[in-house]
């Protein structure tokens, strides 16, 4: 089968097709014919050797799939050859086949193309969680999304109104991007890019700050980030994409009962019986109508390296898709 590797870290080019063995699906496994592949920013953080858990090499990148199931291992019940799924992996998603544990394996309505299947799963379940499992989000509570417009930024947008929360403050950096935050119900817009936005936060909630803030920036945005957070406030850290490191003092927590909470997907991955409800949910809430997603272009596999080019250039909007066959 076709698939795309690197051998060394770097920029885009270390990426290239090679020829590999179809994998074996074991016990309890699955053989998955890929459809539609997501690309993610971790993706281009494992290329560059930068990901929060090392990368060993070589590599085949993806954790995102979407596809046909065409054979199981022994002991899988739950699924047969011809199943439309969706899943995550830790790795092994850049190719013409992958295979995944069916404890994390999520069935797909026939209605459902593949390419809006795998744009859910990641981002989709660290939006959920975030809110959720990490900042513990309770009716009529505030919540702030950095970067509201972004793929897990606006899922956390509408999860968070799903989950009921009181008031959505969004930032973002372009007046475009506000307005489509404001599309996906945003109740207050922050222009990020402003010096003092974090004033216009705290003035959106009479100066009580949020109760749930989520952020993945670090360095000077985490710092005033804290600053916006109320008495038994949580922030959530989900990335550091500024790649500056965030100091913190602990003791100036204790005056407001603040927590600083870290969320990493894999971590969550490892139990798939969390995963897998939480997917189903998200998956309920896509079918209903009420969770809406941004997707972008659809690339043919042999093209990773260009579309993580033009991804960490940030020339894209919505999410970016890898298929290895032509349509």
């Amino acid at each position: 089968m076709k698939a795309i590797q690197f051998d060394e870290y770097g920029g885009p080019d270390v990426l290239h097709e090679v020829e590999t063995e179809i994998p074996t699906p074991k016990k309890q496994e699955v053989l998955i014919e890929i459809h539609a592949i997501g690309v993610n920013y971790a993706d281009t953080a494992r290329r560059r050797g930068q990901y929060v858990v090392p990368t060993p090499l070589p590599f085949i990148p993806g954790a995102e799939v979407a596809g046909v199931i065409s054979d199981v291992g022994e002991g899988v019940t739950r699924f047969k050859a011809g199943d439309r799924i969706v899943t995550l992996m830790n790795d092994g998603g850049y190719a013409e086949y992958a295979v995944a544990d069916e404890r994390s394996v999520i069935p797909i309505h026939d209605t459902l193309d593949f390419e809006t299947a795998v744009a859910l799963p990641l981002q989709g379940l660290s939006a959920y969680h975030v809110l959720k499992t990490m900042g513990r989000l309770s009716d009529g509570e505030t919540v702030l999304v950095h970067a509201a417009a972004g793929g897990v930024g606006g899922i956390a947008v509408q999860l968070a109104q799903l989950m009921g929360a009181g008031k959505v403050i969004a930032t973002a950096s372009t007046e475009e991007k506000l307005s489509y935050a404001k599309e996906l119900g945003a109740g207050v817009l922050v222009d990020y890019t402003k010096e003092d936005w974090e004033k216009e936060v705290l003035e959106a909630t009479n100066g009580k700050g949020v109760d749930v803030a989520l952020e993945m920036v670090g360095g000077d945005v985490f710092k005033k980030t804290l600053s916006c957070l109320g008495t038994f406030g949580r922030l959530v850290i989900f990335g550091s994409a500024s790649g500056e490191a965030s100091q913190l003092n602990a003791g100036q927590l204790m005056a407001r009962n603040q927590s600083v909470i870290g969320f990493f997907l894999p971590q969550m991955m490892r139990k798939p019986h969390l995963m897998k409800s939480s997917l189903e949910e998200l998956f309920g809430y896509l079918q209903a109508g009420d969770l809406k997603l941004q997707i972008g272009e659809t690339f043919l596999l042999e093209e990773a390296a260009h579309v993580h080019s033009i991804m960490e250039g940030r020339q894209t909007k919505g999410k970016l898709v890898l298929t290895p066959r032509k349509s």
